[in-house]
């Protein structure tokens, strides 16, 4: 069986909140143009598979803001959950296994026990 937490709220909030952001910002990269600049598409089967990419418009001033914002917030949330004082806690082994168990706080609450 094993091992469980008593993890403070505040940080089982950072790390979903973490999740939320992180899923946001992929999400939205998915959706925008390969390129942050305009650029004319491409086609290479030079190496030792061919890459192609059509032309790029860029993104906008409000999509690379957009951006910014979410990879800064990610940053400012992964250093809080990583320096969170329960940390200080725990020693060795047991800090790695807590803060794999953290990760997968939300999906276990969300079934009302533990994911395989």
């Amino acid at each position: 069986m094993a091992a469980t937490y008593d993890f403070p709220s505040d940080l089982l909030a950072g790390q979903e909140e973490l999740h939320q952001v992180r899923a946001e910002l992929s999400a939205l990269l998915k959706r925008l143009p390969w390129s942050v600049e305009p650029l004319d598409g491409f086609s290479d089967d030079n190496g030792w598979r061919k890459v192609e990419r059509p032309a790029s418009p860029g993104w906008t001033e409000d999509e690379q803001a957009e951006v910014e914002k979410l990879r800064r917030r990610e940053h400012e949330l992964a250093v809080f959950v990583s320096t969170h004082r329960y940390w200080s806690e725990l020693t060795g082994s047991d800090r790695v296994q807590a803060r794999s168990a953290l990760k997968h706080a939300q999906e276990e609450g969300a079934d009302g026990e533990e994911s395989p």
